[in-house]
This record gives C-alpha cells, sequence and structure tokens, in this order.
C-alpha cells in the first residue's frame, strides 16, 4: 500500500539531507512519521535524532517544497515509493543509510524475491570491456537474473544493453534527478529499459549531477544487488566504492579477471586480496548462486556483440611528452587524445581531405565537411555540428555505408 506520508519523507530529505543515516533512525522510531514531522520543534527535540543545525533547516523549509514535486512527478508519469510503503525494498531498507524516497521511472521489480547482480566498473572501457559488460548482462538475463547498474557510460551501458538485448529486466540507478539531461547518448536507452524495468533515483526530478551524489547512489547498487562484479576497474575506480558498499553487506563480490593494465588494476587487487571472486564467464556468477541451469537456455547463443560498437565510452586523454605531439598530430591522433591535461597547449586540425560526393542527407552532409582525419568524439561533433546526438549518430551511419567515414574506439570518427 503506498504511503499516505510520502510528502513528508521527501520533506525530510530536503531538511537534512540525503543518505543520512537520521532518516532510518526516524523510521524505526516513529510508526507514522506524520507525528513527528507536525509534532512541530518541541517532538523534533525529544526525538533525540535531531542536531540544532537539523532543526533549523526543518523550520525553513516547508512542506509546500514536497508538494510541489509530487505534482512535478505526477505530470513526468514518475512513481515515488517511500521508506515506509509497502513496496519499498528490504534489502534496501536493511542498510544504514536508506532513502528516505525513491522515484522511480517505469516498473521496479520485486528484488526481494528474485535474483539480481550489479554490474559496475569504468567508464573508459576497452572493447574487451564492453564486450564483456554486454555478455554478462545478455547471459544473466537469460537465466532470469535482472541487472542492476549505474547507467554510465562505458560498462554500466554496456550490461543494461546486454540485457535488454536479452528481452531482460535491469534496473539502472542514477546519481541526478531522472529526467535531468544527463548522458544523452543513453536517453533512449532509458526510455528502453522502463518498458520492463526501472530507473530510479533518491533524488528529486530536475536535481541535476554532483559528483559527491555518485559514490552515495553506489550504496543503492550494492543494496539491490545479491552479488557485484567488477569489469575494469582502475585502482581509484569509483566502481570500487560500489564494491565496498557490497562487501560491507555481505553481498557475493565477482571480479573479470583482466590483465596487468592500470584499468584492471583497481579490480586485479580485490582477487589477489581474496575479497572478490575471479570469474571468466557468466557461469562462475551462476554456479556461485547454485542456481538450477538444467533447463535453462544456452545464454552464450547468438549474443549480439555488433551492437557494442556503438556503445558511448568516457574520451580517454593519453598523457605524452611535449615534443611527441607534433609527431602525434602527423600520425592522425586528435588533440583530445595527445593533451596532458595538466598542460594543455593549443593545436591546428590536420588539412580535411573531402571528396565531391552527392546524395547525402543534409545533416550527412554538414557532417562530413566538419569531419578530418583526426578521430572525434561524437558528442563534440554533436556540439560543433549543433545536432541532435541521435541525428549525429543517424547522419554518421549514413556517411559509414558510403565509404566516407570510419568509426574508432571511444565512439570517435574520421574521414576515411
Amino acid at each position: 500500500m503506498k504511503s499516505k506520508n510520502v510528502k513528508y519523507w521527501i520533506w525530510l530529505s530536503k531538511a537534512i539531507g540525503f543518505a543520512n543515516k537520521k532518516i532510518k533512525a526516524l523510521y524505526e522510531l516513529y510508526n507514522d512519521i506524520s507525528v513527528f514531522c507536525l509534532g512541530g520543534e518541541k517532538e523534533w527535540k525529544l526525538s533525540g535524532i535531531l542536531t540544532i543545525n537539523d532543526i533549523e533547516r526543518m523550520k525553513n523549509i516547508k512542506t509546500d517544497a514536497a508538494d510541489f514535486i509530487i505534482d512535478r512527478c505526477d505530470k513526468l508519469g514518475y512513481s515515488i515509493i517511500a521508506i515506509d510503503d509497502d513496496a519499498y525494498p528490504k534489502c534496501l531498507k536493511a542498510i544504514s543509510n536508506p532513502p528516505a524516497v525513491l522515484y522511480v521511472w517505469g516498473n521496479l521489480p520485486d528484488v526481494d524475491n528474485i535474483r539480481t547482480v550489479g554490474i559496475v566498473g569504468t567508464r573508459t572501457a576497452s572493447n574487451y570491456g564492453l564486450k564483456n559488460s554486454f555478455s554478462f548482462g545478455y547471459a544473466l538475463s537469460r537465466y532470469d537474473i535482472t541487472v542492476i547498474s549505474g547507467g554510465a557510460l562505458g560498462v554500466d551501458c554496456a550490461s543494461h544493453k546486454g540485457a535488454l538485448a536479452a528481452n531482460g529486466v535491469t534496473v539502472c540507478v542514477l546519481g541526478c534527478g531522472i529526467n535531468y539531461p544527463y548522458l544523452m547518448d543513453n536517453a533512449s536507452m532509458r526510455e528502453s529499459i522502463t518498458l520492463k524495468g526501472a530507473v530510479i533515483s533518491e533524488y528529486p526530478p530536475d536535481t541535476p549531477p554532483m559528483n559527491y551524489q555518485f559514490p552515495a547512489r553506489n550504496r543503492i547498487i550494492a543494496a539491490l544487488s545479491d552479488g557485484v562484479l567488477i569489469i575494469e576497474s582502475g585502482k581509484t575506480s569509483g566502481s570500487l566504492i560500489t564494491a565496498d558498499f557490497a562487501t560491507d553487506m555481505g553481498k557475493k563480490l565477482f571480479a573479470l579477471l583482466g590483465n596487468n593494465n592500470p584499468e584492471n588494476e583497481g579490480s586485479n587487487r580485490r582477487i589477489k586480496s581474496g575479497s572478490a571472486k575471479p570469474v571468466t564467464d557468466f557461469m562462475d556468477i551462476i554456479i556461485a548462486f547454485s542456481e538450477q541451469t538444467d533447463s535453462q537456455p544456452d545464454a552464450l547463443e547468438g549474443i549480439p556483440l555488433d551492437e557494442v560498437e556503438k556503445i558511448p565510452v568516457k574520451s580517454k586523454i593519453r598523457k605524452t611528452k611535449p615534443n611527441q605531439s607534433a609527431k602525434k598530430l602527423e600520425e592522425g591522433y586528435s588533440a583530445e587524445d595527445i593533451l596532458d591535461k595538466d598542460a594543455p597547449i593549443t593545436l591546428s586540425k590536420p588539412k580535411p581531405v573531402h571528396r565531391e560526393v552527392s546524395g547525402l542527407s543534409q545533416d550527412a552532409e554538414k557532417i562530413y565537411r566538419y569531419l578530418t582525419s583526426a578521430p572525434v568524439n561524437v558528442d563534440k561533433i554533436s556540439q560543433d555540428t549543433d545536432l541532435p546526438v541521435y541525428r549525429t549518430l543517424s547522419a554518421l551511419t549514413e556517411l559509414e555505408i558510403c565509404d566516407l567515414a570510419v568509426s574508432m574506439s571511444g565512439n570517435r570518427f574520421a574521414l576515411k
């Protein structure tokens, strides 16, 4: 049954902050949170939970702010699940700092009564990392395992898309408001997720992404997952925060075996320390959960790995010595590839070489004249040509078919 007190939980989140352990303390102390909220300053002090600063903020924030958020969600078609709702996941309620409310676009599966696996990793994933993220998402979905991830570039995106390709259920946990125009490359993916699964956030609509919100978001991914799989994680990767949460919560932790490259340093260390079980394919996870597999389909059959080529990743910046820059430019590298972010310099684009062509769409013609021999990321192409990402991708596909452009790693394109 939906909570009648949802607006009070929203109000409390705005007053004392998100990921605050006091939310759980208040939930456990009061059977009806409206008694606390409507009791005023005297009741707030008697609870023994709040600080003077908490109380001052509560005095300055009106419940009208919560009413506005509820109306906004109604207009956007989002549901709100409060911590005292029957639909609120018990596995999330069990952690020390559960969200007061979850904003949900789509249909949140009954995560307490199904098998769930979180897949996390770097946003600058290699082709190896993308293929494995996609394959694990696909194969686990074929075994009716729900995939939980964060909707980011690289590993997150690949795992979600793998689950979707298998017609499976996946949950995307965002670190901003659901409707905020965040990573628009993945906008259509998020919409597809809602057809069977859900896009969720503890942050109200229109909340922009802030750096500190993503580590907090990771505790939700870990809580909703029976186990967490790390794919390509550097020693300071945010995905290791999710791994730590999973370990603290007593969840199973897996890590894909990788080579000795820096992007695998974090996950490989977890394997060496014994905190993560090494895996090479999806069956390692299936076996770890002792799932019955006799009547299940061959989850590896027909995985559409061609889709991996279109999965966006965060651009990588290669640090090079200053005297190598000119040579790198001659070899066709872009300035983005070769610049040291701590010592930026201005570089000109290589001279474009275009052929006379006819029959192209207006968008394809515009992008063709923009492209040079230096690879450029789709986001930058979209920005510089003032075309939406979906039209940019469509035009680039047209240019590839016409043998006028070539796609490269990192979702980059150049003249062919």
